[in-house]
């Protein structure tokens, strides 16, 4: 039996088969992984069956604003079984970051109401008994979003409010009354 020369090029047909065979290799991938993947597309299914296509839907985590950010500072004394309302006119997913600290504790409810629809649609978002919450909020719809706290306590309580998001402008409820806040943005401050 002869051994092959080590020195011999391939032939034509052997180099034929490896090109037509890294050209299966590189549809199938690209069918099953590289479209389902990048763009969404699945045109065999198994992009759904094996999880890859999630990653199509994976968020860009910048999000660009037309409107200009805002910083917002308020403090609101409560004496007892005394209540207020302040709220942020916010476009649909605006975003806010927030920190509330009250020196009593107070009851509160983080709620919004949708624009054009009033307190019927009102929507809770958390309720509870604190000093404090801080965190991160996307406006689920258009219009007025914010806390309500009460001092259920027979002391004066302070609460302070530290906002800053894309939030146009904020209201007070308070007495029976209502009143604006403009909001200047960060830019005209």
């Amino acid at each position: 039996m002869a051994e092959p020369n080590a020195t011999q090029a391939p032939s034509s047909k052997n180099i034929l088969r490896a090109t037509g065979a890294a050209f299966v290799v590189g549809i199938i991938i690209l069918l099953t992984a590289i479209l389902p993947a990048e763009f969404g597309i699945d045109p065999l299914g198994i992009g759904k069956l094996t999880g890859v296509i999630a990653l199509s839907r994976a968020e860009n985590p910048f999000e660009e604003k037309v409107e200009m950010h805002r910083t917002d500072y308020v403090e609101f004394e409560l004496g007892p079984f005394q209540s207020v309302e302040y709220k942020y006119t916010m476009d649909l997913d605006a975003p806010m970051v927030f920190t509330w600290v009250a020196d009593g504790e107070v009851y509160f409810d983080m709620h919004a109401e949708p624009a054009g629809i009033g307190e019927e649609g009102a929507e809770s978002f958390e309720q509870g008994n604190d000093v404090s919450r801080t965190g991160s909020f996307h406006a689920p719809f258009t219009g007025i979003h914010g806390w309500f706290w009460e001092n259920r306590g027979l002391g004066t309580v302070v609460v302070r409010l530290y906002a800053s998001g894309f939030f146009v402008d904020s209201t007070v409820f308070r007495d029976g009354g209502d009143y604006s806040r403009v909001i200047d943005p960060i830019a005209q401050q």
